[in-house]
């Protein structure tokens, strides 16, 4: 029975959505943890967060791979935006205690809208 709840998560369908979304946690650690910590030297961060991104790109990569199986490279960049502003969001709420405010939830609505289109049958 768990392998039936786990198999569909391993299809070339899931598993980039899946990896895209742990690739950009990463991600977002990498290019925005920092800001939690402005006295620390620039010159120590990058390393860091290239070490951050290192682990990103392991996950990024076989996502695309794996992806381009069933998704065009445009779904599959659609997804990793949408995947990214989720993400930003709940680490700018919940790492960086940011307020996202009404103007962002448009902004982030409009993309969403684009990306809508983008997996929409052609007009």
């Amino acid at each position: 029975m768990m392998e039936k709840l786990i198999s569909p998560l391993f299809s070339p369908v899931l598993l980039p959505i899946l990896l895209l979304s742990l690739s950009n946690v990463f991600m977002t650690f990498a290019w925005y943890g920092h800001l939690k910590y402005p006295n620390t030297s620039l010159w120590l961060v990058v390393p860091i967060a290239w070490g951050i991104a290192f682990f990103e790109y392991c996950l990024a990569v076989p996502a695309n791979r794996i992806g381009h199986q069933v998704w065009t490279a445009a779904e599959l960049k659609t997804f990793q935006e949408v995947i990214t502003l989720v993400v930003f969001a709940a680490f700018s709420l919940l790492f960086l205690k940011e307020a996202l405010t009404i103007n962002h939830a448009v902004g982030f609505a409009l993309i969403g809208l684009g990306a809508f289109f983008v997996f929409r049958a052609p007009l």
